[in-house]
């Protein structure tokens, strides 16, 4: 096969696929609604079984319920029949997946749910198939065409049980109104974390911040805000009440170096801070900070506690591969009492 026929084989392929998620998209009936209130009524865990190519699907599956706030585990059914089966207990609801309903390590197990007497829901393709009567929800795949030359590989099938159990996972998700927040609890690593961490979690600590007094001379503040290691760029300014009013950064002192202002080292910092600087409540988004650092192309967020008093620092070095690439309205800055943002 030459360049040209493996793209149009490939391109058959994904459309022989993707023909066939349209379809069932179209085709959803009322028992997917049965099954959406079967896991929600879950008092337990969601246990998903499956075989072979369908056990990996059924795998993923458990990965979209747990993270989405539906507690889920996979029991392979060869080894649920040598003891494993009693992972499942009362109260928990059960998950088969089966494109034919006849897979035997499969069908062998439905005696013995019944006894647990756990709700059973199937995703297979026929209602008349083994799994599907003795089952309590049918979510019906139909009669599907494998994708490739020899239309045996599980394929369409299997990309067929993943959107199913996708869109059972999500609806249910979206009726216990699951948050952004709460994803966040179960994704605290990597990049996904990051973006939906808190500005508090994140942020560089008062203690790795320089923070002076407002009426103090450029050169004290300077000489007294010496920091091991990494600093941050910018000192931030308080009143006696230890309220932010205001922000000199190094660009400000290079100002002044640039501009032979070398006289004014001694003169309060507050008549060269900026005033009423844009700052972040700790609470909010981080995803909420790094839009402001962008939208304002600045390179430190000052973060504030409810009565505008510092409690750490955002810089722009630490959110690099967060920042966005497209435009957004969304800004959620902390207004300071008689002044602008």
């Amino acid at each position: 096969m030459g360049p040209f026929e493996q793209l149009r084989l490939a391109q058959e392929i994904i459309a022989t696929e993707a023909a066939a998620l349209n379809s069932l998209a179209g085709n959803l009936t009322s028992t997917f609604v049965d099954a959406v209130a079967a896991v929600r009524e879950c008092r337990g865990n969601l246990i998903i079984i499956g075989m072979g190519k369908a056990g990996l699907i059924g795998q993923k599956l458990v990965a979209t319920f747990a993270s989405t706030g539906t507690p889920a585990h996979f029991l392979h059914p060869a080894e649920a029949v040598h003891g494993d089966l009693g992972r499942v207990q009362a109260g928990d609801a059960v998950l088969l997946l089966s494109y034919s309903g006849e897979t035997e390590e499969v069908t062998r197990l439905l005696p013995s749910l019944a006894q647990l007497g756990v709700p059973k829901i199937a995703i297979t393709s026929s209602p008349t198939s083994t799994l599907a009567m003795q089952s309590d929800v049918v979510l019906e795949l139909g009669s599907l065409v494998e994708a490739g030359a020899l239309g045996l590989a599980p394929s369409t099938s299997t990309t067929a049980m993943l959107a199913l159990g996708d869109a059972l996972a999500l609806v249910v998700s979206r009726l216990r109104a699951f948050t952004s927040l709460d994803f966040a609890r179960f994704h605290p690593a990597g990049s996904l974390g990051k973006k939906l961490s808190r500005v508090s979690d994140c942020m560089r600590s008062l203690s790795q911040c320089r923070v002076a007094h407002q009426d103090r001379t450029i050169r004290e503040v300077f000489i007294a805000s010496q920091l091991p290691g990494r600093r941050t760029g910018a000192v931030m300014l308080i009143d006696d009440q230890q309220r932010l009013t205001g922000l000199f950064t190094d660009s400000d002192l290079a100002r002044l170096l640039e501009q032979n202002k070398e006289s004014c080292f001694d003169t309060e910092i507050s008549q060269f801070m900026t005033s009423h600087p844009i700052c972040i409540h700790e609470n909010q988004m981080l995803t909420d900070a790094v839009e402001i650092l962008a939208q304002r192309r600045i390179s430190e967020l000052p973060v504030v506690n409810e009565n505008n008093q510092p409690v750490g620092m955002i810089d722009i070095t630490d959110t690099v591969a967060l920042l966005p690439t497209g435009d957004s309205d969304s800004t959620s800055t902390i207004p300071f009492p008689g002044g602008e943002n």
